[in-house]
């Protein structure tokens, strides 16, 4: 192999180093909101199975308070055994602004008790963006009919969620709906 064969080998190798290194560039600069959006998509959608999963396992608080304590278009609070412990804690979803959040209470005390304890809360989704006509929660009885406010705590069987959520709110108005239900499994035989 001569010198000059050598430089074209090597710029051609460059070249097409560089063309390769464009290619992949471009493909990130372009595909960046659909993957930044698939991301954010999917970790909402974990976030809303594990809210109802979390509700699903609603049970009376470790001071005897009933299953749920609280239930309105954009929160509701209820007892449940979600953490590593073996205390049923108290659990609170809640929308602020367009975060959704999950608020936990342990009990402390002798005997147990809720009140005066500290709630640690956690980010569920951002960027959440239901309007007047679409609650975030919504519930029913046993019979599947919905339950209109004032809810009566006794009557509800099951909690739906649906959470309109825009995963980069600086682009297009992509809005994704996610949808999620539980039926409170402890007081199924309650409520019969």
């Amino acid at each position: 192999m001569t010198l000059v064969e050598t430089v074209v080998v090597v710029a051609l190798t460059a070249f097409i180093l560089v063309a390769l290194a464009q290619l992949i560039r471009y493909f990130y600069v372009t595909n960046a909101y659909v993957l930044e959006s698939t991301q954010a998509l999917s970790s909402a959608r974990r976030s809303v199975e594990s809210a109802m999963n979390d509700l699903r396992g609603a049970s009376y608080g470790a001071d005897g308070s009933y299953p749920l304590a609280a239930a309105a278009t954009s929160t509701v609070t209820f007892y449940a055994q979600v953490d590593q412990d073996t205390a049923v804690d108290k659990v609170r979803y809640y929308l602020s602004g367009t975060t959704l959040y999950r608020g936990i209470t342990e009990p402390a005390g002798t005997p147990l008790t809720y009140g005066g304890q500290p709630e640690t809360t956690t980010l569920v989704i951002d960027n959440i963006r239901n309007g007047t006509s679409t609650p975030l929660f919504t519930y029913y009885d046993a019979n599947g009919v919905e339950l209109t406010e004032p809810v009566s705590l006794s009557a509800v069987a099951s909690v739906r969620i649906t959470a309109m959520t825009d995963v980069n709110p600086n682009r297009a108005p992509d809005v994704y709906t996610l949808l999620g239900s539980a039926t409170l499994r402890n007081l199924h035989n309650m409520n019969q």
